[in-house]
């Protein structure tokens, strides 16, 4: 009986070590995958980047759908949007956030692990030259990318889906 419970312990943790974003074998970009930050807080550093925001209700209440919303993003999305905003040089305007309304699962919106971006001819060409393509998205088949640090890049047609790991290397 000690071996099987000790055998679970090991399992758990070696879970918790190993993935994305989470634990101590994890890369110094991905430890900031869980800080959360406030609306404000991302806007801030959006601002500071040139990077912009709408919305199709012109609010940003995390609990209406047509809202965008950064309140409980992870801090390292928010990089990684100043990342992709740098490394590109191109015009960045984001659509969707944390709010309600998205897809489920562990890597969603509402926690604090994608966001949504306008397309834009240049940054779809940067995505699309820079990054390597790992085909179609399993259940509605928007073609993604992958970026160097990880990132997933998915062409939703009428909007970029980015799902943040880490900070894109920030």
């Amino acid at each position: 009986m000690k071996i099987r419970t000790a055998l679970s312990a090991l399992t758990l943790v070696s879970g918790a070590l190993f993935a994305p974003g989470f634990g101590v074998i994890s890369g110094a970009t991905e430890a900031h995958a869980a800080t959360k930050i406030s609306h404000a807080t991302a806007t801030s550093m959006f601002r500071s980047s040139g990077i912009t925001w709408s919305s199709s209700g012109g609010c940003s209440d995390r609990n209406n759908p047509t809202c965008t919303s950064f309140e409980q993003l992870n801090l390292a999305s928010a990089k990684g949007a100043q990342t992709l905003k740098s490394a590109s040089g191109c015009a960045l305007n984001i659509t969707g956030g944390t709010e309600t309304g998205h897809a489920g699962g562990t890597y969603s919106h509402w926690n604090g692990y994608k966001l949504d971006y306008s397309k834009y001819t240049c940054v779809g060409n940067y995505i699309r030259n820079t990054f390597t393509y790992i085909g179609a998205r399993p259940g509605d088949g928007a073609p993604q990318w992958r970026s160097g640090s990880g990132n997933i890049y998915a062409d939703e047609g009428n909007h970029w889906d980015v799902t943040y790991y880490n900070c894109g290397g920030c």
